[in-house]
């Protein structure tokens, strides 16, 4: 369940239908979220690195090797569905395949479902590009983006280590260059930072691509030149597109200024508007504005921005964020109250040992009142947690011409903490439910309600 779960440097993800495929990197496994269920589970690889570079088991029982990446494809153009699993396998140098339902791949005969097995790389770290794909070599494959639709037909592939974008046939597999590195697959070190045409363009350590089919352009995080590169797959014209090569942070800016540090993971948004980077170093999600040509910061939720309507937000609205399903919920005993009263709520929340609350990370509370909103006019309806020491006192205070009526009023609390030696972070949730009698029977001072619970 998601509350006992674990991974070890999670680096690429694929997202289909409240289903999140996750590339286990340090554990050698992919991974499986399945967000109703709330439960993960383990689709390939048996928590060993492996170093078997042929595959062909079913996934539970297939050792594999640092998977660095994961992106959905199909078995073949006349495939509708997403059943296959493409992996940036960084650790044996290839390019693997998990079936997710039984099918084909190019040349190869009928594979059943929750088969695992390499697809191109012959396990060499080279950068060598060749028609037969057991022949081809690549070196610390970090990111793929499909282009299903003809005339591409292929998987982008960042090759980290030969500075390169290389592409890999989906019809039969050939692996080709396409920008960055050398003519000499043996020669790792051809890096730079050159915008150019085919092997005069320069890259140095990509590790990130996303398949913009609208324009039918290639987005490359050129990570260790601190750049986000756009590749034309027709003319292989590779240019700058964001970050001038500074690290020191600029939060929003036109593209020419905008700067990166280590950018290591790309997506592009379903309309083809807007890009989002993972700026690794700057421990930050930028947005780009692809027609206003604009960089920001992408907005987190917190107290006093719950919902955001795009990165260039004319309005600021507050919203409640919705609570996980697996977030306790506390049932307080009846409270009798009248007109004028203002009730008062401590918050006495326990983190585990040695816990503490993460830094620059939201958490917060907030008030609600399905209902009976109009309870809340007037109030401070959230507010943030920066202290778990120095907890806050929320109030509330009755409506002065309020009916006498029952409702219920609802306390939820997001805190955003990491364990002792920073080893591993989290976000858990709780739920306090009021029940409130509002009478006009004169009542004396009441004693705030403390909010405890143990995490």
């Amino acid at each position: 369940i998601f509350s006992e779960s674990t991974f070890n440097s999670p680096q690429g993800v694929a997202i289909r239908n409240n289903i999140i495929y996750v590339a286990d990197t340090e554990n050698h496994l992919i991974r499986k979220i399945d967000l109703e269920a709330e439960k993960v589970s383990t689709v390939a690889g048996i928590g060993i690195q492996g170093t078997d570079k042929e595959g062909g088991a079913k996934g539970e029982q297939q050792p594999i090797s640092s998977p660095w990446d994961v992106v959905f494809g199909s078995s073949g153009p006349e495939v509708q569905r997403d059943d296959i699993l493409w992996i940036a396998m960084a650790g044996t140098h290839q390019i693997w395949a998990l079936l997710l339902d039984s099918g084909k791949l190019p040349k190869k005969n009928e594979l059943k479902k929750g088969t695992c097995l390499r697809f191109a790389g012959s396990g060499n770290e080279e950068n060598r590009n060749n028609a037969y794909p057991h022949k081809a070599g690549f070196a610390q494959p970090s990111g793929l983006s499909l282009a299903s639709e003809d005339p591409w037909s292929c998987l982008f592939v960042a090759d980290s280590e030969s500075s390169t974008v290389r592409t890999v046939s989906l019809k039969d597999g050939a692996v080709k260059h396409l920008v960055g590195g050398e003519r000499d697959p043996m020669n790792l070190f051809a890096f730079g930072d050159v915008d150019g045409v085919g092997i005069n363009a320069k890259l140095q350590h990509p590790l990130g691509v996303t398949w913009d089919k609208k324009r039918n352009l290639l987005y490359v995080a050129d990570s260790y030149n601190h750049k986000i590169k756009v590749v034309d797959p027709k003319t292989k014209n590779c240019t700058t597109l964001a970050g001038t090569g500074d690290t020191n942070d600029v939060i929003s800016s036109s593209f020419t200024e905008s700067t990166f540090n280590e950018p290591g993971g790309l997506c592009i948004g379903e309309n083809g508007r807007l890009l989002y980077v993972a700026d690794t170093n700057n421990h930050q999600i930028k947005v780009m504005d692809l027609e206003t040509k604009m960089t920001s910061v992408l907005p987190i939720i917190t107290s006093e921005n719950a919902v955001v309507d795009g990165p260039f937000p004319a309005e600021k609205q507050r919203t409640l964020p919705k609570l996980p399903k697996s977030a306790p919920s506390i049932g307080l005993s009846p409270m009798t109250a009248c007109p004028g009263q203002t009730l008062q709520f401590k918050l006495r929340l326990e983190l585990p040992s040695g816990a503490k609350l993460t830094d620059g990370a939201p958490s917060c509370w907030f008030l609600s009142a399905d209902g009976n909103e109009w309870l809340l006019q007037g109030q401070i309806p959230s507010g943030d947690i920066e202290n778990i020491s120095n907890q806050p006192t929320i109030s509330l205070q009755i409506p002065g011409d309020c009916l006498s009526l029952e409702a219920v009023v609802s306390i939820s609390v997001f805190l955003y903490y990491c364990s002792a030696d920073s080893s591993a972070c989290m976000m858990k949730a709780i739920l306090f439910s009021q029940p409130l009698q509002i009478t006009d029977t004169e009542q004396g001072c009441m004693a705030p309600v403390e909010l405890r619970y143990v995490f």
